[in-house]
């Protein structure tokens, strides 16, 4: 595991949480109430996870952990996306968030992969 790539994913999950947090304000502003609540969880779940991998007690459960935070990465994405398109937020916002979110997913899947590769180095995953 490189410490150097856990310390950025923790950094950049939290942050993005308090981005997720003020597009949820600004949805509730708005009214829009079933979608911002899932965006929440699903950003905001990221970094809980995240937090959690780093005091894992085994590479595995690390793994497993930064998995969860990868899918919940994922599902993220999918949310900003549905939010962009059906038109609750512009653009902009979107480019934004997004593209933070992006660059978690790609975080996270070099972590998962290079301790993958360092501690698991026979075991062939897809």
């Amino acid at each position: 595991m490189n410490g150097e790539k856990v310390n950025i994913v923790v950094k950049k999950s939290y942050v993005f949480a308090l981005e997720i947090i003020k597009l949820y304000k600004k949805l509730v502003d708005d009214k829009e109430f079933v979608l911002s609540k899932q965006i929440l969880r699903s950003g905001t779940s990221i970094g809980a996870n995240v937090h959690e991998a780093v005091s894992s007690e085994s590479k595995r459960d690390f793994i497993h952990k930064l998995g969860i935070a990868l899918k919940e990465s994922r599902e993220t994405s999918y949310w900003l996306k549905l939010l962009k398109d059906s038109n609750c937020i512009d653009q902009l916002v979107f480019d934004s968030v997004h593209s933070a979110c992006l660059s978690l997913i790609k975080i996270l899947n070099s972590i998962i992969l290079t301790t993958k590769e360092r501690y698991f180095p026979n075991i062939h995953n897809s």
